[in-house]
């Protein structure tokens, strides 16, 4: 008799580049399609907020808190669970009963998974918007090409014709990214203003962006034209 040997499995079809590097390098979660969406709720949440409104917060992360930018919104990843903490954070900080841009994508939701590092895609502000340019974006700036941080300048959108997510702040392979996000638990002591060595205070984070949010807000408002009877 002749032993029956099982055949080696092979793959249902081709991997898709973007999907292998989030799963073999950082060993997120993802759910395969065109474009490939990665899970939230298992690693991080996401707070999603527009770019103009972000950048005033990224002085609340660490240097390894990724973000990442998609169109005029910017999502910041934070720890697992701060999506169903968001509302009655809102609360806490009196911003509960306004209208903000500010939302948040937690259990059961996904996003898309901005394109690795070295696709040759330049992360860079939304038109029209004005930020101070941190070293961490300074780095974004083409060779030879220097401003002094303190510059305001507008910096136009480079996210490719599709107009697809980039990082801003990338996460590093081999790292584990819990360690680097906004919780809850760094209140108090976050490793960003906090005065401790722990991970980034989540409720600075969203004081700050629930500010901002509501600064734009007024803005726009601002901005509209006077409707006459």
């Amino acid at each position: 008799m002749v032993p029956t040997v099982p055949l080696p499995r092979r793959p249902l079809g081709p991997v898709d580049p973007v999907q292998r590097w989030y799963e073999n390098e950082l060993g997120w979660a993802t759910v395969p399609g065109s474009p490939v969406r990665l899970v939230t709720g298992l690693r991080f949440d996401v707070l999603e907020v527009p770019a103009e409104a972000g950048f005033a917060a990224l002085r609340h992360l660490g240097p390894a808190s990724p973000v990442a930018l998609h169109g005029e919104r910017m999502r910041l990843l934070v720890a697992a669970g701060s999506a169903d903490e968001l509302p009655g954070l809102l609360d806490w900080l009196e911003w509960g009963t306004l209208s903000l841009d500010l939302t948040a994508i937690g259990a059961g939701g996904s996003i898309e998974a901005p394109l690795p590092p070295g696709t040759g895609i330049e992360a860079s502000l939304p038109p029209g918007i004005e930020a101070p340019l941190s070293p961490g974006f300074q780095a974004l700036l083409p060779p030879g090409r220097e401003l002094p941080p303190e510059r305001e300048a507008p910096v136009k959108t480079q996210t490719g014709s599709r107009g697809a997510a980039v990082w801003l702040r990338p996460p590093e392979p081999g790292c584990e990214v819990e360690p680097t996000l906004p919780t809850l638990s760094a209140l108090g002591g976050g490793a960003v203003g906090g005065g401790g060595g722990g991970a980034p205070d989540l409720v600075r984070l969203v004081e700050t962006m629930a500010t901002q949010c509501h600064r734009v807000r007024l803005r726009r408002v601002c901005a509209q034209p006077l409707a006459f009877s």
